[in-house]
Formats: C-alpha cells, sequence, structure tokens
C-alpha cells in the first residue's frame, strides 16, 4: 500500500479527473440488487480512500481511464427505469465514494425527492462536513449510511493506508448528520476487529446518538480474488470473512 495519505487532499484530485461540471463519471448506470431487500444501484467511478478490502477494483484505480460521464438526469433516468422493472422503492450509487461530486449528488437528490423513490446514500463520511450535512438536511426521501472502515484510528490507517486522524472525520459526519437531524445510519468493517475494539466503538457512536449505537450494521469482508491479492501484499489477514457464496471464513482457515 502507498505511503500515508491525507483522504481530503486524494478527493480533490479525484473529483479533477471524475468530474466535469454537473457531469460524473460511472461505469455502469443500473443494475438490480438484492441489497436492503431490493435497491437500483448506479456504480461511479472515484474514491477517496485507498480500502485494501475494497470489491471496486480498475474503476477506483483508474479513474482516468474508466467510465463515462454522465449527467444527474440520465443517472436518475437509469435508476428509476430499473427500479421499475423489479418493482424497487429504492436508489443509491456505489462503486466508489459519491460525495467527490458533491453538486452532482445534490442534483440527483433533488431529482429524488420530486418522486415516490427513496435514495441511500452510501458514504465514507469523510467529505461530510458541516455546511455539506446542512444542505443535506432538505431532503426528505434521503437515508445517508455512513460505513466506516475499521473501529480505531490504528485500524483505519492500517486497512485504507490512509492517515490515523482521517478515522475521527468519519465521526464527525455522523455529529454533524446528527446535527442538522439527517436521516442516517452507521456501518461498520469488523472483519479486522477484536471484539473490545468494536465495543469501545458503539461507546463512542452512543455519545453521538444512542440510536445509531444501537443498530449499528456489522459489514465483513468478501473474498473476491482481486480482494485476495491486495491482502497478500500488505500481508493482512482477516479473522472473518467470508466467500462470494457466502461461506464464511475465519483466520485459523487461512
Amino acid at each position: 500500500m502507498d505511503r500515508q495519505y491525507d483522504p481530503q487532499e486524494l478527493g480533490h484530485t479525484v473529483r479533477q479527473i471524475v468530474v466535469r461540471g454537473g457531469l460524473r463519471k460511472y461505469y455502469r448506470t443500473s443494475r438490480p440488487g438484492r441489497w436492503y431487500g431490493g435497491i437500483s444501484t448506479a456504480d461511479c467511478v472515484g474514491c477517496n480512500l485507498k480500502c485494501v478490502f475494497c470489491w471496486s477494483n480498475k474503476p477506483r484505480d483508474n479513474p482516468q481511464t474508466v467510465g463515462i460521464f454522465h449527467s444527474a438526469e440520465q443517472i436518475y433516468e437509469c435508476l428509476t427505469r430499473c427500479a421499475s422493472k423489479y418493482g424497487y422503492r429504492l436508489l443509491r450509487v456505489s462503486g466508489n465514494e459519491p460525495t467527490i461530486a458533491k453538486e452532482h449528488i445534490l442534483e440527483l437528490l433533488t431529482l429524488v425527492d420530486r418522486s415516490h423513490y427513496r435514495f441511500i446514500l452510501e458514504t465514507n463520511g469523510i467529505l461530510i462536513d458541516e455546511e455539506f450535512a446542512k444542505l443535506l438536511r432538505s431532503f426528505r426521501n434521503l437515508q445517508v449510511r455512513v460505513s466506516l472502515k475499521g473501529t480505531t484510528c490504528a485500524e483505519f490507517s492500517q486497512l485504507t493506508g490512509a492517515e490515523q486522524a482521517a478515522f475521527n472525520c468519519q465521526l464527525d459526519a455522523l455529529r454533524n448528520l446528527v446535527a442538522y437531524s439527517v436521516r442516517c445510519s452507521v456501518a461498520v468493517m469488523v472483519s479486522f476487529s477484536p471484539q473490545e475494539s468494536v465495543e469501545q466503538l458503539k461507546l463512542s457512536i452512543e455519545k453521538i446518538d444512542p440510536l445509531l449505537a444501537s443498530s449499528i450494521e456489522e459489514e465483513y469482508l468478501i473474498l473476491y480474488p482481486h480482494v485476495i491479492k491486495r491482502l497478500e501484499a500488505a500481508e493482512l489477514k482477516p479473522l472473518v470473512a467470508f466467500t462470494p457464496d457466502g461461506i464464511p471464513k475465519r483466520l485459523k482457515e487461512w
């Protein structure tokens, strides 16, 4: 993994590549998905983290050469067409980090707010400052799902290669969202985390909002072939992981 980096700075660099005015790069404009009981998904290009466990491969690491620019209107049309076909009520942008293209995602949320659909904004939260959270509070059809990368600053840095201090930006995002009454939830990658670290994080989140702490979603590593290669290169072994077909693997099995 590269030397430690600042995710804020990386986000700015990637934004110059994947954002062009109100357009954003996508490598897939719609697909059906089983998550959340069924959701229509568009996959964007470009992230401000380099998580070792990320399932996104070429789109994350090659933003210059992967993807096509689309407007918010185009993505909305693709998402709703897919949702209508499969009877979904939920929409999302996944694949990389949606908040890198701030104006684009806000425009997309505006379109969703005029419909009967709901949007789940999946994000690492690092770019959700107080100003961003204040803007998000106006959307009635929005749920923000902040995915924490590990349970401690050291764990975060080990898993992402980023500066340890950036872990606190994720917690700050939760504080900002709660402060502006934005509907939100928390997910945590716990495949590499001892139970005592998980419990300590829950206590920290409880200080932000007891309701958030009571409903934390635990995420586990999926062992795609390219993810295994990254893990081996980083000399990391998860405590618990799953194969793509859902079979659990524990440390002793590696």
